[in-house]
């Protein structure tokens, strides 16, 4: 709860600091910030508690997930002092919002109600549409933010019909009191069928075949800060969210629920993958990409009862590595028209360390040992085939072998063709996200019980 009223609290100061002209001191300020409040949501770790009738619950799993969404908006924000530099009177409203959808994230890992989630999905959501169409004069940008706010919408919808359905059932948004009620012989056909329809809103949400059609189209027309927000930190949101509405509810999810995750989740893993392989846009290929990893988090329900640090590992993984290729994309492409491949010919001559942590960053995605990538997957793989499931470890397997195609694609286009243009001067807050962002990866595949242990 003290983290949600002073992540709230300081996207307040960012709205106040434009009023008294301290756009210099916005971006260093939320960055200090953000890092207080990360220290005083670690030191909950240990200290469960409930506030307001159990509206938010602070656990294990609410701390380890906020801090992880605290440090990538660290970095998002980071970025945006330079990103957003043309448009000096506006940086103050985008932090702001980048930090109000770090409130709605927050609340959707901590929620012991059900509209205590309903409203941290739709404060993220909100945020998101707005971020998405805030380029106002490039029709892009406005097709993005239209085709992610009429279909988001409908997702939300779904998932609020869903959870009239469960209230109808059960007479309770309070987690525990259905948990408690989920655990009755005689269950209303109400209960089951309005889970069904939250995972459909949910799996929407991480852009997982089939719902995945928006995200192709809404990642390239965005600005690419908004599409690094969406890639990295919006869908770990939404998977950790899906995975403990599973788990605090006492959700029955019987084999046939079983079998249709685990489609899903080859659906997504495939579809991602093989469609990645034909984007010329970097942009458009690492919505693929995303959606392929959707499939991927999506083992975790397969074993949902001890897949929660997995789960974590995977989306800090990941996440971490999608950040610091980011860092690199936005750069290179910051005075382009497009995002395209050849953008990034020659880069490995032009600029090296660039070059050497995009290049990292991808093999962390494609699962190359010593990067956390290739543990993520090693772990979820294990656990997948516990569970009985050694088909969608296969395919995950096969899957793997073909997103190193088009990732290699791009780590080609850096170090064999011709640089199009001379060596530039990068801003240093490029360079220090980048590095900490894969540093923090590679730290986490050296020692991955760090992470793992911490929700065990």
């Amino acid at each position: 709860m003290n983290t949600l009223i002073a992540i709230s609290g300081l996207g307040v100061f960012c709205l106040i600091a434009e009023i008294f002209n301290l756009r210099k001191l916005l971006v260093p300020v939320a960055v200090l910030g953000l890092l207080a409040i990360l220290g005083l949501t670690v030191s909950e770790f240990n200290t469960p508690a409930a506030y307001y009738n159990n509206m938010i619950v602070v656990s294990k799993f609410s701390v380890a997930f906020s801090s992880l969404f605290i440090i990538l908006t660290i970095f998002l924000v980071a970025l945006s002092g330079d990103f957003y530099k043309d448009h000096p009177t506006k940086i103050s409203d985008y932090v702001a919002i980048k930090i109000f959808l770090l409130a709605g994230a927050v609340a959707m890992v901590s929620f012991g109600n059900l509209s205590m989630f309903f409203l941290g999905i739709e404060v993220l959501s909100i945020s998101l549409y707005v971020l998405a169409a805030s380029k106002r004069l490039d029709v892009k940008s406005n097709e993005a933010g239209m085709k992610y706010f009429l279909l988001g919408s409908f997702a939300s919808g779904i998932i609020l019909f869903g959870i009239c359905l469960i209230y109808g059932a059960m007479m309770s948004f309070d987690v525990e009191a259905i948990r408690e009620l989920s655990r009755s012989a005689e269950l209303p056909i109400w209960f089951p069928i309005g889970i069904v329809l939250v995972i459909i809103g949910m799996l929407f949400k991480i852009a997982a075949a089939p719902f995945h059609f928006w995200a192709p189209d809404v990642y390239e027309g965005s600005p690419s800060m908004t599409t690094a927000t969406m890639s990295t930190l919006a869908k770990v949101v939404a998977m950790a969210t899906l995975f403990k509405l599973l788990t605090v509810m006492n959700a029955d999810i019987d084999y046939k629920l079983q079998m249709v995750i685990a489609v899903v989740s080859v659906l997504s893993m495939s579809v991602g993958n093989l469609m990645a392989l034909r984007q010329n846009n970097v942009k458009r290929m690492l919505a693929f990409s995303g959606i392929s990893h959707a499939g991927f988090m999506l083992m975790a329900i397969l074993s949902i009862t001890n897949a929660a640090s997995s789960l974590l590992y995977y989306t800090a993984a990941y996440a971490l590595a999608g950040i610091a290729s980011f860092a690199v994309i936005i750069y290179v492409t910051r005075n382009k028209d497009n995002e395209d491949i050849a953008n990034f010919n020659g880069l490995g001559k032009t600029n090296p360390l660039l070059a050497a942590i995009l290049t990292a960053s991808l093999l962390s995605m494609a699962g190359i040992p010593i990067f956390a990538g290739f543990f993520a997957k090693f772990m979820l793989f294990s656990q997948t085939i516990k569970a009985g499931f050694l088909v969608v470890v296969i395919a995950g397997v096969i899957n793997s072998i073909i997103s190193i195609g088009y990732y290699f694609k791009l780590i080609l286009a850096m170090y064999t063709k011709d640089a199009a243009e001379e060596k530039q001067a990068v801003p240093f807050v490029y360079y220090a996200v980048a590095v900490v962002a894969i540093l923090l990866n590679i730290l986490m595949g050296i020692y991955p019980s760090f992470v793992t242990n911490l929700l065990n």
